[in-house]
């Protein structure tokens, strides 16, 4: 299984930005696709957004288009997601998660999740 460490989470007030990374390790489908999903106290996870490992594909939730940038360093095994224009509403855990497939995908079909990030959102 691909190890997933996330970090950058944190508080902000709303307009303010942040970036969060997941470091990943291990060699087992090391190159699929990777993704973000947050889930608020309460609620159901939720997809966030989604990058290749090799390829430039990517996917957002209607939510965070225009707001939010995936990306990736192949070199150093992370994926980072780039948050901008931060609302209220965005506050929640933030899981970074990997797939065998090399095809990103919205759903939560993702085989390895890491342990999640806090991202507080004042108003």
């Amino acid at each position: 299984q691909v190890q997933l460490v996330e970090s950058g989470g944190g508080l902000v007030q709303a307009g303010g930005s942040l970036r969060l990374s997941c470091a990943t390790s291990g060699r087992t489908f090391s190159n699929g696709a990777k993704g973000w999903f947050r889930q608020a106290p309460g609620k159901e996870r939720e997809f966030v957004a989604a990058i290749s490992w090799i390829g430039d594909s990517t996917l957002y939730a209607d939510s965070v288009k225009g707001r939010f940038t995936i990306s990736r360093d192949n070199a150093k095994n992370t994926v980072y997601l780039q948050m901008n224009s931060l609302k209220p509403e965005d506050t929640a855990v933030y899981y970074c998660a990997a797939r065998r497939s090399f095809i990103p995908t919205t759903t939560d079909d993702y085989d390895s999740w890491g342990q999640g990030t806090q991202v507080t959102v004042s108003s």
